[in-house]
């Protein structure tokens, strides 16, 4: 008898978890691999900010004993400048929600199994129909569902996402204690959650300080394989370096020493759209898929609103006394992606990457335009509103619009 679910999920990320938890909750028999060791999980796969808002912890029940911190605000830094939101949110403890997640969906009834690296799809006519582990492991299901992040091995397959190496996002974060959250020279960081963007720091991306209590804090960056990282990159300098130049550099950091015990979160991101997301049994969810906003990403959500988004199509394609597991019927996952989990995604990443194009001054005075704005404003511009973006641009922008406007262009 073959090794057989009603759907398979590749990733016990935030994605793949949410999205068991979902489908076991409504009496699916759902399998999750996952490439980690149950004793270690999560270990190398433990690569987020974790930072997230109130409407995530409602919607998807998270609970209180995950959270590190709850913050007041969000601020943005410049070199020179910084703007201040009022906006609540929460610091997740990041594997210990992902430990929450995998717990929760196998008391709803979802199976995993660790040490179970994905190699490849089994197919089957044309299409995928089980999924291949550990070498010669196999399993079956009527939707297989790839929740690996950026590593992706079903979806590229498969020829679904259709995502390049070009213009990745690479980032790295630490935990640290004795950080001077409340330096003189700079906003108070107390109870918020930090972005900079400074091409001597981190060139053609950012950095961040998200506060985690006492003297506590996570501390990291990210860049973009894009031209501001050609024209700002420091020669020789890798992602590690560009950190310890940041902590050298920064005052913040003159006492601060990284926590004992805790490791390095390390990642990659796409910063481009996706082709599709979906195919005949199959979709791809969570950072497999990206979805970008500008200037506050929030990916903790936005993987979760994908895996319910996966779920509700599982349901309307399993319900049916003939299930329906084509291409067409599992489309529907894709409309509501579009719909409900990365809307205006063209807009969106429009703005990121012209954000990530601007130099330092511009920064600078982005932070002084962000100051005369509502605080609206800041949320419209990371839903992609293209009034919004229009509000803060400026006559000296126009070389900057047309070096973008020439590489799409090209593209």
């Amino acid at each position: 008898m073959r090794d057989r679910f009603d759907v398979v999920i590749a990733g016990a990320g935030p994605a793949g978890g949410q999205c068991a938890r979902d489908l076991a909750e409504r009496n699916y028999d759902v399998l999750v691999l996952e490439t980690e060791s149950e004793a270690e999980f999560p270990r190398q796969s433990n690569k987020s900010t974790a930072g997230t808002f109130p409407s995530a912890m409602t919607a998807f029940a998270i609970p209180d004993d995950v959270v590190m911190n709850y913050t007041d605000d969000v601020v943005l830094e410049s070199p020179n400048n910084h703007y201040v939101r009022e906006q609540t949110g929460a610091v997740l403890e990041f594997a210990e929600f992902k430990r929450f997640l995998v717990r929760d969906s196998r008391e709803k009834g979802a199976t995993y199994r660790f040490d179970a690296r994905v190699s490849g799809p089994i197919m089957e006519d044309g299409e995928i129909v089980g999924v291949r582990y550990d070498g010669d492991e196999e399993v079956y299901a009527d939707i297989v569902i790839d929740a690996t992040g950026p590593a992706a091995p079903l979806a590229k397959e498969l020829g679904v996402t259709g995502l390049k190496r070009e213009r990745q996002a690479i980032g790295i974060e630490y935990e640290f204690e004795n950080v001077d959250v409340n330096h003189p020279e700079y906003a108070d960081l107390r109870d918020s959650m930090m972005l900079r963007l400074d091409h001597d720091l981190a060139p053609g991306g950012y950095s961040w300080i998200f506060h985690t209590g006492g003297d506590t804090a996570k501390v990291g960056l990210c860049y973009i394989q894009n031209e501001s990282h050609n024209e700002y990159a420091k020669e020789g300098m890798g992602i590690d370096g560009y950190l310890d130049y940041w902590l050298e550099s920064d005052p913040r950091f003159k006492n601060a020493e990284r926590i004992e015990g805790t490791q390095a979160h390390r990642g990659s991101a796409h910063i481009q759209p996706p082709k599709s997301m979906s195919t005949d049994n199959f979709m791809a969810i969570g950072d497999t898929v990206p979805s970008i906003d500008p200037l506050w990403g929030e990916g903790i959500h936005k993987g979760m609103k994908s895996a319910r988004a996966a779920a509700a199509t599982v349901d309307a394609a399993l319900t049916p006394e003939e299930p329906q597991t084509d291409a067409k019927s599992l489309a529907v996952y894709d409309r509501l992606w579009h719909s409900d989990v990365a809307p205006k995604q063209s807009a969106r990443l429009m703005m990121t990457e012209i954000l990530y194009l601007a130099p330092n001054e511009r920064y600078d005075q982005l932070m002084a335009d962000l100051q005369g704005t509502t605080e609206d404003t800041l949320t419209q511009i990371n839903s992609g509103d293209r009034r919004a973006i229009a509000k803060l641009a400026h006559l000296s922008d126009i070389p900057m619009l047309a070096k973008y406007a020439r590489r799409r262009l090209l593209e």
